[in-house]
């Protein structure tokens, strides 16, 4: 085998990328924002990055094609559907990049987006032995059809993308040997598709056997499948979109302002806009006894700049807390992930705050049941699969902050979701409207599962 495939996983948005290295030239398939680890890994087996592939304008997060390519003058890749503003080639069905003696082949496969790619990797042999597959075919799912009705150079409604993605799934990658190996952009945890699996690659004979979305079936089962049950849009997916098409700047320069403006101290805190929104990472144990006002607490964790994106909306202003500088400079290159970095307004480690959140008296709550008006902040696909107390009321967190109206105030609040982290960010959100008592049911709801 002439040629390496390293993978590159983030964790936090499920996010896969790939160099394809052979002999001396390297090809980068779906980079993240911070493009580093592909130059370092291309210099460590002495090869040169000359394309850079973007499968789609990703909707999840903030591509570093742009950075790579002026850092390396690598060419981007992309589909003439997408309508790139940056400099670029065009990528379709037909075109072909040469490292050496192996190929990268495109295939349109339109369905999770309109101008989506496959990437198949085909060897001096002529066998085709990979196919990176973007957000179109996943282990074990597909890409989802409905984030293109909105935005982008191309717009579509879900139906439509949908039957073309059963198109893309039956024809197109029908067609690939059973051997050949899956890549997909996503994992499990990834809101771009439903079902996905935690495995990171798989081969075709195996989705052929396993995956519901490749399961013999008509058009119409096909589109009522894809078509249902789709997890929530966070708020910052078209704003991706948006910025992936005309490609992000390098991320040191996105974040100089934090380096030379920002306000970082500890005990700064005269120094805050009452009126801008405050995100405090600590956690939710020290977010409870010391906070400030018009702050929600989002805790440092797998998912937090998926909870930022979902709850937060493009283009708002917000302070940034932490625990430590550490901790901060982490965070900020996640929410950069996102595209967000330009809306933080200051950075603050500060233990102090002057408001303290009421603590859940698990005693009280089972002794008087019809005491407290429930709230359930898990999202629309959980609840239908069975409520967790009987009686909640059914606010997904990222509606929160637009739906706490619909709150009745005549009793005290209990917020739960499935584990915690979700229903301490709703009780600051709440905290910052409502004036009556609310309380985080928090780890303890996995005493009330059947």
């Amino acid at each position: 085998m002439s040629y390496t495939i390293q993978q590159f996983y983030d964790k936090g948005l499920a996010h896969a990328s790939y160099v394809i290295i052979d002999g001396d030239k390297a090809a980068v398939i779906d980079p993240e924002r911070d493009v580093q680890p592909y130059i370092d890994f291309a210099n460590q087996l002495a090869a040169s990055i000359v394309a850079i592939i973007e499968t789609h304008p990703h909707a999840d997060f903030v591509s570093g094609h742009l950075e790579l390519h002026q850092a390396t003058r690598a060419s981007i890749y992309c589909s003439k559907l997408l309508g790139a503003t940056y400099a670029h080639t065009p990528f379709d069905d037909g075109d072909i990049i040469t490292l050496n003696t192996t190929q990268l082949a495109a295939i349109n496969t339109p369905g999770h987006s309109p101008d989506s790619i496959c990437v198949a990797l085909i060897t001096a042999e002529a066998s085709i032995d990979a196919v990176f597959t973007g957000d179109t075919l996943f282990i074990g799912d597909c890409g989802r059809p409905d984030l293109r009705e909105n935005v982008g150079n191309t717009v579509a409604a879900a139906e439509m993308l949908a039957k073309q993605m059963y198109h893309s799934l039956n024809v197109k990658l029908a067609q690939l040997p059973d051997h050949t190996v899956v890549y997909p952009t996503h994992g499990a945890g990834s809101l771009c598709g439903k079902n996905l699996s935690s495995d990171t690659s798989s081969t075709m004979l195996r989705e052929r056997a396993t995956n519901p979305a490749l399961q013999p079936t008509n058009e119409t089962d096909f589109l009522k499948y894809i078509l249902t049950d789709q997890p929530f849009v966070p708020k910052y997916f078209e704003n991706s979109v948006q910025l992936n098409k005309r490609g992000a700047p390098s991320l040191a320069q996105a974040l100089q302002h934090l380096e030379t403006d920002s306000i970082h101290c500890t005990g700064c805190l005269g120094k805050i806009k009452k009126d801008v929104l405050i995100i405090d990472a600590r956690a939710q144990s020290e977010f409870k006894k010391s906070s400030l006002p018009n702050s929600i607490n989002l805790q440092e964790g797998g998912k937090f700049e998926t909870w930022l994106g979902a709850i937060v909306s493009p283009n708002e202003p917000f302070y940034l807390i932490a625990k430590d500088d550490t901790t901060l400079h982490y965070l900020l290159s996640r929410i950069a992930k996102i595209g967000y970095e330009n809306q933080v307004q200051g950075l603050f480690t500060t233990q102090y705050g002057s408001l303290t959140m009421p603590i859940f008296d698990q005693q009280h709550f089972d002794n008087n049941p019809n005491s407290y008006t429930l709230l359930d902040v898990r999202n629309h696909n959980e609840v239908k699969q069975g409520p967790l107390l009987p009686n909640a009321i059914a606010i997904p967190l990222p509606e929160l902050r637009d739906r706490w109206q619909e709150l009745p105030t005549h009793l005290p609040i209990a917020i739960h979701c499935a584990a915690g982290y979700r229903s301490a960010a709703a009780q600051s959100i709440l905290f910052n409207h409502l004036s009556l008592q609310l309380f985080d049911i928090g780890e303890k709801i996995n005493e009330y599962k059947q």
